[in-house]
Order: structure tokens, then sequence, then C-alpha cells
């Protein structure tokens, strides 16, 4: 027995010094945290991303960005050169936000698609990558996954550099939450509104915004108007390299991760201009939303939560199309049994919109209307109506006029704003393809003139011609309201001049345009009206009633 106690009190500091050896190698990152159980629970909950047919850009390692760079810093008049080839460790020395660091891709600017050429064709070299950040809070874990594109070309804005980053809350090491990153903002979901694959949560991104959405048909509404789907590439697990991050603010991370405390923009700095533009380059993980997206507590808290109302109408607008050709082919399928049940009561020529025979009225009326639908045609392919603005200075300075409503027949209603240092952002959007219902229209117009009697051609003329106007007067009836939604929803002294221009707009809201001069922005100018598309639509209307009245002359 005094051997086996000698023995052990010889062994006894051995074990000390293996158990203490041990316990800082589970721990290699110094963040507290067992690095077993980190990389357990960021494989258990990695995503599966899904990308849009059209996407040209996928997660990639950082370094892509940095060996292509040059690091410089933006000054008030110059632009300072600090290395034109810096490398990962070194970046950790640049950790001062108020200098203005920089990383500006050598390869191509925001103008131009150089670097998405250059990513495209080393893609198959780059691989994919995948950064995990895991933080406790108590009884709270946080899982954030953060993905780096070398571009965005989205809707909005175009930039060097993209992040990007997916939350997951896990309450008594179960998942809570889901946070997925979307432009300035994101949104939020309870864990079982998450659709996964296991315990792998779906991220539906959109196409070169990368910005990240929870059901593939989401994107229409909301900021920018994303193209969103699950008809491209799909990245898993086993088809990138997941890398965990360690703790920032001592330049001791683990090899190759010193660029975490780096502080500049991942992207071109540019000018004023280009803040307003969104053409500056994002900050890094850690400095994103002044750190609050790393901490991920106040960020997810702020974040508005995914709606199952909401869904279903995005849904409806996403499949519209689909939904708009079924529809339309059944009723033509329809039509067309009824009219070849008849056919032997009708005469030829069968369509009698095209019943041109000789100079005479009837003919007259039919070519008339002939050419209201070619010109009806021609506004679905332009703008129907727009407000524009062109401010002087300030935190809203455009470089000319902005359009911050557009409504046409591609597109829908779109309403933009100009937010102070982040550019052009939707702030609404009708995503209805106003375009196919006319096009429907003229398609049953058309199909309506097979063995049409001469004597009821005057009034379905008329008829077309008057529902030709609609859209139009739909439009200025909205615009005319917005003077009283303006002055219910804008309060204050600081916004009366907003206010005014609303009611200047909607007392006038076919055409028109106000400057103002503000002591913080000098002069704005603002231009509204009827576009050509809608005079189009116009011409057509009288067009068809003026067919419609030859017609009824010619009986």
């Amino acid at each position: 027995m005094r051997r086996i106690v000698k023995v052990a009190l010889f062994l006894l500091p051995a074990i000390l010094i293996f158990s203490s050896i041990s316990s800082f190698a589970y721990d290699a990152d110094n963040d507290g945290i067992d690095d077993e159980y980190e990389k357990e629970v960021a494989e258990k909950y990695v995503p599966v991303l899904y990308f849009e047919k059209k996407e040209m850009l996928y997660p990639v390692s950082v370094e892509y960005h940095v060996l292509n760079s040059n690091l410089n810093r933006s000054g008030k008049n110059e632009t300072v050169l600090i290395d034109s080839s810096p490398s990962i460790n070194e970046l950790s020395e640049y950790n001062e936000v108020e200098k203005n660091y920089y990383l500006d891709n050598r390869i191509g600017t925001v103008d131009d698609e150089k670097i998405i050429d250059d990513y495209r064709e080393k893609m198959e070299t780059l691989g994919y990558t995948v950064y995990a950040h895991i933080n406790r809070n108590g009884n709270t874990t946080i899982i954030q996954y953060w993905m780096f594109y070398a571009f965005n070309k989205g809707t909005l804005n175009n930039h060097e550099g993209d992040w990007e980053m997916i939350q997951i809350t896990l309450e008594n090491e179960k998942p809570s939450k889901a946070f997925y990153s979307q432009h300035i903002g994101g949104q939020k979901a309870e864990w079982k509104n998450v659709e996964k694959e296991d315990e792998h949560p779906k991220v539906y991104v959109a196409r070169g915004s990368h910005a990240n959405y929870f059901r593939y048909y989401q994107g229409k509404l909301g900021l920018a108007n994303d193209y969103v789907g699950k008809n491209g590439k799909i990245l898993k697990l086993k088809d990138y390299e997941l890398i965990i991050l360690g703790e920032e603010g001592n330049g001791n991370h683990p090899e190759g991760q010193n660029w975490m405390d780096f502080a500049g923009r991942w992207g071109d700095f540019g000018g004023e201009e280009d803040e307003l533009r969104g053409k500056r380059g994002p900050f890094g993980p850690v400095y994103r939303e002044d750190g609050e997206m790393w901490d991920g507590i106040e960020w997810g808290n702020s974040l508005k939560t995914l709606n199952e109302n909401t869904l279903k109408i995005e849904w409806f607008f996403y499949h519209f199309v689909s939904i708009y050709f079924i529809i339309l082919i059944i009723s033509v399928a329809i039509i067309s049994i009824s009219i070849y049940r008849r056919r032997e009561k009708v005469k030829k020529p069968y369509f009698f919109l095209f019943n041109i025979n000789g100079i005479n009225l009837k003919s007259i009326g039919n070519i008339i209307a002939i050419f209201g639908i070619v010109i009806a045609i021609f506004s679905l392919f332009n703008p129907w109506y727009g407000i524009f603005v062109d401010i002087d200075a300030g935190a809203y300075k455009t470089d000319g006029l902005a359009k911050i409503l557009s409504i046409d027949g591609e597109h829908g209603a779109q309403i933009n704003l100009l937010k102070a240092n982040s550019g052009m952002i939707q702030m609404a959007s009708l995503p209805i393809p106003f375009s196919y219902l006319i096009v429907a229209s003229i398609i049953f117009f058309i199909i309506g003139t097979v063995g049409l009697e001469e004597r009821k051609a005057g009034k379905k003329y008329i008829v077309r011609g008057i529902k030709f106007f609609i859209p139009v007067v739909i439009i200025l009836l909205g615009i005319a309201m917005m003077g009283l939604i303006a002055s219910s929803i804008i309060k204050g002294e600081e916004t009366q001049d907003i206010s005014n221009i609303f009611k200047k707009i909607s007392s006038n809201p076919v055409k028109g345009n106000h400057l103002l001069n503000l002591p913080e922005y000098g002069g704005v100018y603002v231009k509204w009206g009827l576009e050509k598309g809608s005079l189009f639509l116009i011409l057509s209307g009288i067009l068809l009633l003026l067919s419609g009245i030859i017609e009824f002359v010619a009986q």
C-alpha cells in the first residue's frame, strides 16, 4: 500500500502538469470555450446555403481579398498607400476605426466586373469558406457563421467585399432562434419556424447582394427587391471549409486570423458620395454595427420577426407569374373550346378586328383599333410614373435626379428612400408586373373579336379604350392621396417641409416640380409626373374610343 502511495505522490506533479497542458490545448484560441465543444456545436448547426441560379460569387477565404488588395488610408483630400502587399498578420496593427483604413482590390472597381471575372476564373481552386464564431453568455450560446464574398453586385448598390452573417442562439444547449443578415438589417425567427435539413438551417442567399432569407420565395418585399431561389448551387458542410474564429482584440489569434482586428473597410473607401450610394466596402465582423453584430445580442433583438402572414403574401408575389400563366392558359383554353363549338356560325375573316376590306369606315375603325393595341404594348416597356429628387448638399446629397418612387409595368410600384450615408434604400414595393395583366386583357380583347357582330364592335372597342385609362386613373388617385397620408404620418416642425412637398405633389399629381432651399441641404429640387408608359396607355385608350365611335357610325 505504501508503495502505491509513493508512486502516486511521485506521479502527481506530472499528472497536474499534463492536466494543465491538456486544459490549455482544449482552448487554443483563448476565447474561454472548449475547442472541441466549439467544433462540435459549429458543425451541428452549420447552415445549408441555397443560391439563385444566376449567382456569380460564393463565400471565399479572406485571403483572396487581402492578397489582391492595397492597404490604404483615406484622408480629407488624399489617399495614402500604406502597403501594396499587406499580410494577414499585419492587418491587426490597423485597429482604429477613425483612421479610415481600407483594403482596395487592385483587380477592379465598383464600376466594372473585373473582380467578379477574376474570382470566377479562380473559383475552383479557391474553394468555399465559412467562418464560425462561438460566444457564451450564461446559459445562452451564440453561434455565428460569417461569409465573405469578393464583391457585392446587388439591386441597390455595388461595392468591393461583402460580409454576411447567420446566427443561431441556444438556450441551455437547445436551439431557440435564428437570425439572418439582410442589407443594413436582418430578420429573426423562432427555431421551429426555420426550414432545416436535420439540425442545419436552410439559408436562401439573394443573387448579388447575398442577403439571407428564411424562404426561397422571399426578397420581393422589403429593402432591395432581391432575387432569391433554390435553383442554383447548394453548399453544405462537406462542400466548404469551416474555420472556427478565436477571440478578438489582442493580435494573438490562431494562425491566419489576425485579420479580425482590422478596423478598416473590406473594399474601396471612395468619396463621400460613394458612401451615400452604398459603394464603400463594409467593416469586418468585429466592427460591424459598432460591434453589435459580433456581440449578437443587441443586434439580434433589434431585428424584425418572420411573419407567417407576410410569408403568404411573399409566396404569392414570387409565384405570381406562374399563377398568371396557369390562369391565362386555362381561360384561353375555355374560350377557344367555346369558339370551336360555334365554329360553323363564325364567318370569315374570323377576327373582326382584322377585317380590313378596302377604304371604308369599318376598315378605318379596325386599323385605328390595331394601332391602339400596338401603342398599349409599347406602354409595357416604359415607366408609368416617377417622383425624383435632387439634393445639393448634406448627408442626403444626390448625384443628379434620384428616383424615389417608380411605377412601371415590369416591376410594379417601388418606393425608395434616401437614407443618410447608405444610398438608396427600398422602403416598400408592390412587385406585381402590371404589364402581364394588360397583356392578358389585350389577348382576351383580340380573341373576343372572333365572330364579333358589327353592331357590337363599337361598344367593345369603347369599353376596351376606357379600360386602358383605368391604370392611369388609379395611379393618379394614389398619388393624390399622398398628401393626406403624409399629414397623418409626418409630424413636427422639422419635417414640415417634407409634408409640404407631398401635399404639393398630391395637389397636382399629373405633372409638376418644386424647389426648396433648406439650411442643411441647400437646394432640394423635386420633380414628379406621368411618364411615357402612362402617356402611351392614354393614347391607346383614345384610339380605341375613336375606333369604337367610327364603328358605330359605320353601322
